[in-house]
């Protein structure tokens, strides 16, 4: 069988092409397990980083996600397993809505679209964001009963894919599931244009001797996810077989309620145990990505998640030791 992965020249995308080679299976739309004969990672821009590590004979389309023709190209298998990470982060889409609508939307429908025009319903895993949630009616703590009422056109985009990937299923298109994503710890490289980028900051700079400048309060609570652990997810529900996912394909991930205090006490604990130097927190409190930051949920409820497959968190202290193995 092919695996295709949208946003495969990102950093997720590079750890999980790599997983993925690692297992060298998964299951087709056959139902049977397959084994993998082809990758292809599609993305509009590929760096030296993102090609690190991945053998000669992977694809890598550099294309854009909302170009029909190129997904269509790229979708060219009836044995094919596709994970639809490409997408633009939440402070781009809240400056730049119409390429919001078209990336998000039009390149979402462009995947499951494609995987419709194939014989048979290959499995299309999705990686959608808590930034579902917002507005008056969001509790502390959001599960997958919680209204999704987004206030960031980020969030918006990735409701109606998480409803396309419901509807597309329900009529046979596809065999679809929605990872909704926590903000995913400790990326490598330098902050990004996320508004959760800090998020990544407060371990990743301390942990190399230089500052973090935090851009929110620092009580300010954030639902976190180590990248392994997302990785692991995204082929639980993979696997999961579909009579077991019921009308409701969106599965939010558990995750870590932290805040710059509570992540620094963690990284002193590490620091301390492995004779590491910390940078410090520097408050460079920025309005807009507060106001941003302030419109998702501090906390998820992930046990549907867990009930298919999905892993619980790891401890922080073991997310930080998987980050310095893998970019220490």
């Amino acid at each position: 069988m092919k695996v295709l992965i949208t946003g495969g020249g990102g950093f997720l995308g590079n750890q999980f092409a790599r997983k993925i080679l690692q297992l060298g299976q998964l299951t087709g739309p056959s139902g049977a397990a397959e084994s993998i004969d082809a990758m292809t990672l599609f993305d509009a821009h590929f760096s030296d980083a993102s090609k690190e590590g991945l053998p000669d004979d992977i694809t890598l389309l550099d294309r854009d996600v909302a170009d029909r023709d190129a997904v269509f190209d790229a979708v060219d298998r009836d044995d094919i397993a596709v994970f639809h990470l490409a997408s633009m982060v939440s402070g781009e889409c809240e400056l730049r809505f119409d390429d919001a609508l078209r990336v998000n939307l039009d390149g979402g429908r462009n995947v499951f679209e494609a995987c419709r025009a194939r014989n048979g319903t290959p499995r299309v895993v999705f990686a959608s964001s808590v930034a579902s949630f917002g507005g008056a009616v969001m509790p502390e703590v959001v599960s997958d009963a919680t209204k999704r009422t987004p206030q960031t056109t980020y969030g918006m985009t990735k409701v109606i894919g998480e409803m396309m990937i419901n509807d597309f299923s329900r009529k046979g298109f596809l065999d679809g599931r929605s990872a909704r994503l926590p903000t995913i710890i400790i990326r490598p490289g330098r902050p990004n244009t996320a508004a959760s980028s800090w998020a990544s900051g407060m371990f990743r700079e301390p942990l190399r001797g230089e500052a973090c400048e935090l851009p929110v309060r620092l009580d300010q609570g954030h639902p976190v996810l180590g990248y392994r652990d997302v990785i692991d997810a995204f082929i639980a529900l993979h696997e999961a077989p579909g009579e077991k996912l019921g009308d409701d394909r969106a599965f939010g991930l558990p995750s870590h309620r932290v805040t710059p205090v509570s992540a620094r006490a963690v990284l002193e604990e590490v620091a301390a145990e492995r004779g590491i130097t910390l940078g410090p927190l520097v408050e460079r409190f920025d309005a807009r990505i507060q106001g941003i930051v302030d419109t998702w949920p501090t906390a998820t409820d992930g046990s549907r998640a867990i009930a298919v497959g999905c892993p619980p968190p790891k401890p922080l202290k073991t997310i930080i030791a998987e980050y310095l193995e893998d970019f220490g």
